[in-house]
């Protein structure tokens, strides 16, 4: 391997989730990943064969807790953060009560940024929750119900939707990946919404997301019984996904927007498909509409636009990084209808992180990701 090539030393705090677990399946094959140390606190001390039997054969290192991890002597590069939002107060309560912070009003300052906060200068971050997403930290507490501990650290965070922010990837330390929803969303949008193809004022976005989106802790919402043989919208007019898609369309047009989204749980494991009906400008067509997507994603590797006529499915992506799009025109005139399918945990979650290590580490964007979708 070359010296550009050479081993670049991870660790993965909460790796026993469906996030943790994507990222170990495709980081076994990474040509440059070495897995240094892995958190998972209910857990902890087990083999990882144990937590995780497809993962058998890959000598993978025990978990432990967070607080038992010595940071000066971790000798890592990259660490993925694949901790749930807002989860990790006791976490991270080890490490404060070593310091002294034992009081109950100082539990406030027990998440996910302090822990970034405390590591060593060089080491770099990919975090797969919601925690620095958002450039507003007003924006943060409205939707996730509790101040930003870390408004100095938000600033330097860069969005991580590599198609649209590569080059601000590249050099950045602390990268905040997308959630599924926004990726899919914004991936079909932001082209458009950019040229003044559609009226960025008038956008539903009907989604449906697969049962592993809402993560492998138990809830009686996600019970086999729960969730099979029917289809439901949750979150409606509430969900946390909806102002992140504002915030990046409001980027790529220079002004505020608002879309109309609702998701929907579907009962699968795997994959999300994104139904945007929008109205076009200027007498444009949905036939335009398509032509500028695939100019736009003409080079990239993990986004193909579907030709006139197919319809896009999240069995055409499954346990891929890819995304596909389609446009169709609706039946009423001066509208049309874009799809957008990826798998949630990989082009949506685990896989999109790792296409941003690549870029931070200077690599190329595909490598470890380079597997064809499953099917059936």
């Amino acid at each position: 391997m070359s010296e550009q090539h050479k081993k670049i030393r991870i660790g993965i705090l909460g790796a026993s989730g469906y996030t943790g677990a994507e990222l170990l399946r495709l980081l076994v094959r990474h040509p440059a990943a070495e897995i240094a140390f892995l958190t998972a606190e209910r857990h902890a001390g087990e083999p990882m064969e144990t937590v995780f039997p497809h993962l058998f054969g890959n000598g993978l290192p025990i978990p432990v807790s967070v607080d038992e991890i010595e940071w000066a002597g971790a000798e890592v590069d990259l660490v993925f953060c694949a901790l749930p939002h807002g989860t990790t107060q006791e976490i991270i309560k080890g490490l404060l009560h070593a310091t002294g912070h034992n009081a109950i009003d100082e539990m406030i300052v027990e998440r996910r940024e302090d822990l970034i906060a405390a590591m060593p200068g060089d080491v770099r971050v990919v975090d797969l929750s919601a925690d620095f997403r958002f450039e507003n930290v007003d924006t943060y507490a409205e939707w996730y119900g509790h101040p930003h501990y870390a408004p100095e650290l938000q600033p330097t965070a860069v969005y991580g939707l590599p198609e649209l922010n590569r080059e601000k990837i590249k050099t950045a330390r602390l990268v905040a990946n997308p959630g599924c929803y926004p990726t899919a969303a914004l991936l079909a949008l932001v082209p458009p919404v950019e040229s003044g193809l559609v009226d960025p004022d008038d956008i539903i976005i009907d989604a449906k997301s697969g049962v592993t989106g809402a993560g492998r802790a138990p809830k009686e919402a996600t019970l086999f019984a729960e969730v099979a043989e029917g289809v439901h919208a949750y979150s409606v007019a509430g969900h946390r996904h909806g102002p992140e898609i504002d915030q990046e369309l409001g980027k790529a047009l220079g002004r505020p927007v608002v879309v109309n989204f609702t998701p929907h749980l579907m009962p699968m494991n795997r994959g999300e498909l994104i139904t945007a009906y929008v109205k076009l400008t200027g007498g444009t067509s949905a036939d335009d509409l398509r032509a500028a997507l695939t100019e736009r994603y003409a080079k990239e590797p993990f986004v193909t636009v579907a030709p006139s006529g197919v319809s896009p499915a999240t069995r055409h992506v499954r346990g891929s990084n890819h995304c596909v799009i389609g446009v169709f025109p609706d039946r009423i005139k001066e509208r049309a209808i874009v799809l957008s399918a990826i798998d949630n945990l990989t082009k949506g979650s685990s896989g999109e992180a790792i296409q941003n290590m690549n870029l931070m580490f200077g690599l190329p964007e595909t490598m470890g990701l380079e597997q064809a979708p499953l099917f059936p």
